[in-house]
């Protein structure tokens, strides 16, 4: 066997103590024979540091120790040298700065590896993201095209194209249709949440007249409020009249916030009671809010509200999928503006949001 082979590797542990062993030698011989007024016990700095970068906390705090030992024995070894008050200051001031250097480079490591566990921890979670995006992607890509095919045969059957369907069947074959729209509606509004959040909201903006927007949209669901015998009223804040509130946005995102919080609206309003709409103008804003008849929210879920899957504990949050609400503050934030909820007086909640003014919005009322 070759001597090279028998010599300890500079990386392994061994090797790395035997290189800081051989560092106290060198300084040691500088020290001990030179005259005790010369104090040459600040160059352990060097192994202690490489202590604390190659070997951890212990051996950190061993050669610390063997280094301040070193330093205040070379007061009275080898011995014969006068002992002056300023030479003993002098080591302790040396002796002072091996600790603190010691302790600082032990501070520094804990600190090096606490940012490097929460670099892994952010990493880890990213990827996790990334992989759960790529999931709900794929699923709600998968499952788009077999629900739409099912829609359609649904109604070829609803128009008898394949015979005559009893009225019995037709119910039946309506309950199924909705069924399957309400599963294809979750499914694309899935894909738009997790769309949004990795790649931005995309908008197409033009002037817009959110009371056009708001009547249009009421009127699509009007059929939906009728089943549940609720029924829409408008309001223009201080004014009885009809006005127009412009703003720049995208029209077909700004209507599906609408059916968002109109839909959350009839869902939670007293039967035979009514969903009210106000719509005002502010200096800066034009404001939106929807007023419902149901049970108000507890305080404590106001914060989470608008996150993503969120559906409470209450009666109130018992239904939908969690992500309207999420999708709707996407929506209005990528347009520069503010949704919120508050409760209503004496009983019910207000949805509500606000957006900027478009610059050329007129001021005439219809």
């Amino acid at each position: 066997m070759s001597l090279k082979a028998k010599l300890p590797n500079k990386k392994s542990p061994l090797g790395k103590s035997l290189l800081i062993a051989s560092l106290f030698i060198v300084v040691l011989t500088v020290e001990f024979s030179t005259p005790n007024e010369y104090v040459f016990g600040y160059l352990y700095t060097g192994p202690i540091l490489l202590a604390n970068f190659w070997l951890g906390r212990l051996a950190t705090f061993q050669a610390t120790l063997v280094a301040v030992c070193l330093t205040m024995l070379n007061l009275v070894v080898p011995g014969g040298e006068v002992i002056k008050a300023s030479i003993v200051a002098s080591r302790a001031i040396a002796a002072m700065a091996l600790i603190v250097t010691g302790f600082l480079s032990d501070r520094i490591r804990c600190s090096q590896e606490a940012i490097a566990l929460t670099k892994a921890k952010l990493e880890a979670q990213e990827e996790l993201v990334r992989l759960r995006e790529d999931f709900a992607s794929t699923l709600t890509h998968d499952l788009k095209t077999p629900l739409l095919g099912a829609i359609e045969a649904l109604k070829a059957f609803q128009q008898e194209k394949f015979g005559a369907v009893l009225p019995a069947q037709q119910k039946v074959l309506a309950t199924m249709a909705r069924s399957h729209e309400t599963s294809l509606q979750l499914l694309e509004t899935l894909l738009d949440v997790y769309r949004n959040d990795t790649e931005g909201l995309k908008l197409d903006l033009v002037p817009v007249d959110l009371v056009v927007l708001a009547e249009e949209t009421a009127s699509t669901l009007t059929e939906l409020a009728a089943n549940r015998r609720v029924y829409f009223s408008f309001s223009y804040g201080d004014s009885d009249w009809r006005r127009t509130l412009w703003v720049k946005g995208d029209v077909l995102q700004l209507k599906r916030v609408f059916i968002n919080l109109l839909v959350n609206a009839i869902n939670h309003s007293r039967r035979s009671d009514h969903v009210e709409i106000v719509l005002t103008g502010q200096t800066s804003y034009q404001v939106v809010k929807i007023l419902d008849t149901g049970a108000g929210i507890q305080p404590e879920e106001f914060p989470y509200l608008f996150e993503r899957f969120y559906q409470g504990s209450s009666d109130r949050q018992g239904k939908g999928s969690g992500l309207g609400l999420y999708l709707s503050r996407q929506i209005i934030e990528a347009h520069g503006g503010i949704i919120w909820a508050e409760n209503r007086v004496p009983s019910g909640a207000i949805f509500a949001f606000k957006l900027p003014v478009y610059p050329f919005q007129s001021s005439l009322t219809l």
